[in-house]
C-alpha cells in the first residue's frame, strides 16, 4: 500500500473502503443466503427488498455478485490508492448509484410506508453523492499536482 502524502488522497481512500463495506456485506450475504437476504436486507428496519416481491433466486444471487464485485474494486482502489485507479472507482460505481437512487426516488416500494420510502431515497441519494465526492477531490487532486509539476519546469 503507497503511502498518502496529501489530506485529499487519505480521505479519499477512506471513503472508497467506507463505500467497498456495505457493498461486500450486501453481496456476501445475498450470495451465500438468497433468501434471508430477500426476506431481511438490510437487517434492520423496513425489509426493503421483499417489500417488492416475489422473491427469485437467481436474481438475489446475481446482484449479490454484483455488489461482490463492486466492493473489491472499491476496496482495491482504496488499498492501492493510485489516483487513476481512484478515479476509475468512483466513477463505475455511479452507473449502479445513479440508476439505484432514480429507480427508487420515482418507484415508491408498495411494501414500504411513505416515509420508509423516503428515508430510503434519502440514504440512496447520500450513496450516490459519495463517490461523486471521490471523483471531485480525485480530479482537484490531479490538477494541484499537474499544476506544481509545470510550475516546477
Amino acid at each position: 500500500m503507497s503511502k498518502p502524502d496529501r489530506p485529499a488522497v487519505l480521505w479519499t481512500r477512506v471513503l472508497l473502503a467506507a463505500l467497498a463495506v456495505p457493498q461486500l456485506f450486501t453481496g456476501l450475504w445475498a450470495v451465500t443466503a438468497t433468501e434471508s437476504w430477500y426476506r431481511s436486507f438490510p437487517g434492520f428496519g423496513p425489509m426493503l427488498v421483499a417489500a417488492e416481491p416475489p422473491y427469485n433466486a437467481h436474481l438475489a444471487s446475481d446482484a449479490g455478485s454484483g455488489f461482490v464485485a463492486t466492493g473489491v474494486f472499491l476496496l482495491a482502489a482504496a488499498w492501492w490508492g493510485d489516483r487513476r485507479v481512484v478515479l476509475i472507482a468512483g466513477v463505475s460505481l455511479l452507473p449502479f448509484a445513479l440508476p439505484h437512487v432514480i429507480y427508487h426516488s420515482t418507484h415508491p416500494s408498495p411494501g414500504l410506508s411513505d416515509a420508509e420510502n423516503v428515508v430510503n431515497s434519502l440514504v440512496l441519494t447520500i450513496a450516490a453523492l459519495l463517490p461523486l465526492a471521490v471523483i471531485v477531490a480525485t480530479a482537484r487532486e490531479g490538477k494541484s499536482t499537474t499544476t506544481k509539476e509545470n510550475t516546477r519546469r
